[in-house]
């Protein structure tokens, strides 16, 4: 690891910890919260946390890009890119329950070179550098080595399972559900569960830094159709994501395509 990344790297962890304080201070305490767009919530909470990280990062690096779902874009010309989702599983953190996270990708070439994803609430904090592992709370981690289908962990929805007939491969796996992606993503780069599962679309934020943490695991991260993530600078969507790990990626990807 170069020394600019290393301390790249020690910027974003201490600025995602000091915004993951933020926002536990604001769902202990009560947070206002309201509607952008139909079904599409936001508090008070998500401006405090998404302030204090532009403000930290780009004061420290003012020739990065920055990207954010709360504060949009901002181009300064640079071959290095902030992404940034203040809370993700805004939902789940107005409603109390702590499955949210800080999510801080840096990009370089449209690819992550750091991520970091942070539960205050668990005080689960996911790290991950390219070429050089993913740690949960300071320890190296490894994502799942299981092979199976038929008896994996899925972070995904079972009726989604029962509606597209994908329950006759999978009839002895476990479900469960997480409201933010990147959390879940996080729990199968750990190895707490095989594969996590989202057939809608996503953005940038949702997902940059939890690509990072699932790959730089062993794990694998790509599209429903079992292709790459593009991170488009001018896009910002993917149309689905899985993550999972390397062994039973091939066969998750087969049975996605039975739809």
């Amino acid at each position: 690891m170069s020394a600019a990344l290393r301390e790249d790297h020690a910027l974003l962890t201490a600025a995602v910890r000091d915004a993951g304080a933020v926002a536990l201070r604001f769902f202990q305490g009560g947070v206002k919260s309201w509607h952008k767009r139909p079904n599409d919530p936001i508090s008070e909470a998500d401006l405090a946390v998404d302030r204090l990280l532009h403000d930290r990062l780009t004061a420290a690096r003012p020739d990065y890009d920055w990207l954010s779902e709360e504060s949009g874009q901002d181009l300064r010309g640079g071959r290095l890119r902030w992404i940034v989702d203040p809370i993700d599983g805004t939902r789940a953190f107005i409603d109390g329950k702590p499955e949210f996270t800080v999510c801080v990708a840096l990009m370089q070439e449209n690819r992550p070179v750091l991520g970091a994803i942070f539960n205050p609430a668990s005080d689960e904090f996911f790290e991950a550098i390219a070429g050089g592992g993913t740690r949960l709370n300071g320890r190296p981690v490894q994502a799942s080595g299981h092979a199976d289908l038929n008896e994996a962990r899925f972070l995904a929805s079972r009726r989604t399972f029962e509606r597209h007939g994908w329950l006759a491969r999978t009839a002895k796996a476990d479900f469960a559900y997480r409201n933010s992606i990147a959390y879940r993503m996080a729990l199968v780069a750990i190895g707490k569960f095989d594969a996590a599962i989202s057939l809608s679309e996503k953005s940038d934020w949702d997902v940059a830094a939890a690509d990072l943490v699932v790959t730089e695991a062993g794990g694998r991260v790509a599209t429903a159709a079992g292709k790459p993530l593009a991170y488009d600078a001018a896009q910002h969507r993917h149309p689905s994501v899985i993550a999972s790990g390397a062994y039973i990626f091939d066969d998750l990807v087969g049975l996605l395509q039975d739809r």
